[in-house]
């Protein structure tokens, strides 16, 4: 698939909450070929140091030329890039990766944290797909309005019980397999959170596909940094993922 590199001019940049953004980008040509479960390649300030961030796609407009990222600021690179105001230029390389199997019938798609971002491009471009979402709070569950054009439904779980059921989202997974009909299962989020969700998959006889995060730097599979072992050997989850199917990198039966 083509990469190419943009100058993105800031549509947008809101700050749900604390410590979260939402970037929409001008980029017409990466708008245009991406699919779920890629990611873009983004410069930031200089003050952030000098090396592009992997940001996964949220949302595209193909029609009116825009991506969506939703990031945390967890660096120095993502606070930099945080401080951009709407109407700059950024660079962004892309799209990038291997994405989601989206030719499912019915998908369940279980994110938690910043793991819902990709998941969302995968609602969007569905249409009939379940989720489960997670968080430590309600007010983590922001995403819950974000989701509600394109899910057919939302499952919710808090680890306070302060909305949805009480308990992760490993904690409703086995009711949600035994009584739907889901052909496949997507997840992204922590890596605890992501095996036992496989787990929980395969016991059902459910494909289940996993989006990995890793340090990057080129974004292109030269540089080796994000290589992980799977049972096919060494992989480049920037190339060769992010997305795998979970029995390449986990160990369920």
């Amino acid at each position: 698939m083509p990469k190419v590199i943009e100058e993105a001019r800031i549509l947008s940049h809101e700050a749900p909450i604390a410590g979260v953004d939402v970037l929409r980008l001008e980029a017409p040509q990466i708008a245009r070929t991406s699919l779920p479960g890629q990611f873009v390649q983004i410069s930031v300030p200089a003050d952030g140091g000098f090396l592009r961030r992997p940001l996964g796609i949220a949302e595209v407009s193909r029609e009116n030329g825009w991506i969506q990222l939703i990031y945390r600021c967890v660096g120095r690179g993502t606070e930099a890039l945080a401080t951009e105001k709407t109407g700059t230029c950024v660079s962004v390389l892309g799209p990038l990766g291997h994405g989601f199997n989206t030719a499912l019938r019915h998908p369940l798609l279980v994110g938690g944290g910043m793991g819902l971002t990709p998941l969302l491009f995968f609602a969007a471009e569905h249409r009939n797909a379940a989720v489960l979402m997670g968080g430590r709070t309600k007010g983590e569950l922001f995403w819950e309005a974000i989701y509600r054009p394109y899910a057919r439904v939302v499952f919710l779980t808090t680890d306070d019980g302060s909305y949805g059921r009480k308990g992760f989202v490993t904690t409703l997974l086995p009711e949600l397999l035994r009584d739907g009909d889901y052909d496949g299962v997507a997840v992204c989020g922590p890596p605890v959170m992501m095996e036992r969700v496989a787990a929980l998959a395969t016991e059902r006889g459910i494909p289940c596909e996993v989006s990995l995060e890793r340090r990057m730097a080129c974004g292109l599979g030269a540089c080796l940094s994000c290589a992980v072992d799977t049972r096919s050997g060494r992989r480049k989850v920037c190339k060769d993922g992010p997305v795998f199917p979970a029995a390449e990198v986990y160990d369920v039966p």
